[in-house]
């Protein structure tokens, strides 16, 4: 039976960003917009019509599509990372969508080792299935807590005695809209929670955080404190200047800050 020109499909999964220059969807220039037409000439872009070469998206559906013969498509992430961050530990749950498509029996496994195979290095992909709408809405609106390993560089030498006040706690941070994100985001400040894990000490004055943070907190912002746009910051609490070098998503938690295994374990513990 021949399906429909509108029919859709719907492809669920997970990714790993192993790259500091991948964005998770189509990077369009933001002076041009990509128009077929306003990008030539657009200085910049220089016609190009993106920013970046290419995106989690596009990666994904380029073989996706390909198979299913269609190339229109939408990306359902739950939530997203900066362009230079790298998500790694189990990856970050998605839903793909594709509009029209004329083949409907493909085998998706294979298909998860040829995106491997093609983006050994920079993307990885795991768990394809066969999914509903209905996920799309779950995948986008599900609120997670995430886990940050952040390589940080430092004003001075830290106090020990701060460090070891500072671990372990989980702390209430005000946040006001960073100015990186200002052109896209309400002007309003934001209440969030921050645990700092450890702090390891790497080089002279370099360290590696490894903090827990509530869905929606600006983490670079909240490690230097943008200038006292979040309160308290890594930054204050330490007493020194604290700059965010390299940023690393290693793990997705549940809404409160709880790995799968941990919240798994207080269930158990709960049945009689």
């Amino acid at each position: 039976m021949q399906r429909p020109p509108s029919a859709k499909l719907f492809v669920e999964g997970r990714y790993k960003k192993l790259s500091r220059d991948l964005p998770q969807t189509v990077f369009f220039c933001p002076e041009c917009k990509g128009h077929p037409r306003r990008r030539h000439g657009c200085t910049r872009c220089e016609g190009f019509g993106k920013l970046t070469r290419d995106s989690v998206q596009e990666l994904v559906g380029w073989v996706l599509g390909a198979a299913l013969k269609t190339r229109k498509n939408k990306f359902h992430g739950a939530g997203r990372e900066d362009v230079n961050v790298r998500m790694l530990g189990t990856g970050r749950p998605f839903v793909m969508e594709f509009v029209g498509p004329k083949v409907f029996d493909v085998d998706l496994a294979a298909l998860e080792a040829e995106i491997n195979r093609r983006n050994a290095g920079r993307l990885e992909v795991h768990g394809l299935h066969w999914t509903e709408k209905s996920r799309v809405r779950v995948v986008k609106e599900e609120k997670h807590a995430k886990e940050y390993r952040a390589a940080v560089e430092t004003g001075a030498e830290l106090d020990p005695a701060k460090v070891r006040a500072l671990c372990g706690k989980r702390l209430t941070i005000v946040q006001h809209t960073p100015e990186r994100v200002a052109h896209r985001r309400a002007d309003l400040d934001r209440e969030r929670w921050i645990e700092v894990l450890s702090i390891e000490k790497t080089g002279e004055q370099r360290y590696d955080v490894l903090l827990r943070t509530e869905h929606g907190t600006y983490v670079k912002e909240a490690i230097s404190g943008e200038n006292g746009s979040t309160r308290p910051s890594l930054a204050e609490l330490l007493g020194t200047a604290c700059t965010c070098l390299e940023l690393d998503v290693t793990a997705i938690l549940d809404e409160v800050g709880k790995t799968e295994a941990e919240f798994g374990a207080e269930i158990v513990s709960r049945e009689p």
